[in-house]
């Protein structure tokens, strides 16, 4: 099934400079499975987005269909045909 992947500009560098990503992830798949597909595509995008132990980084936020995937199950948040997954990294400073 086909899902879609948004970047903003800020990861866009270490995704070939494309802010869609069209992936396909076999069903049933979760936001994890589609994370692994980024990662053996764009292992510097991978390594914005999850720690070593490929854990969601803090201070970047994924969108599942626009509901924060904290909120649902994190990783483990099914997808469906379709599903949009937006990434945001945080913004801080002074």
């Amino acid at each position: 099934m086909r899902v879609v992947v948004l970047l903003p500009g800020v990861l866009r560098p270490t995704a070939e400079d494309r802010p869609k990503l069209e992936l396909d992830v076999e069903e049933p798949a979760t936001l994890g499975d589609a994370l692994d597909l980024l990662a053996a595509r764009y292992p510097q995008l991978d390594r914005r987005l999850r720690d070593e132990r490929s854990t969601l980084r803090r201070y970047v936020n994924f969108y599942v269909d626009g509901e924060e995937c904290r909120r649902l199950d994190g990783p483990n948040t099914r997808l469906h045909p379709n599903t949009e997954i937006q990434i945001l990294p945080s913004v801080a400073g002074g």
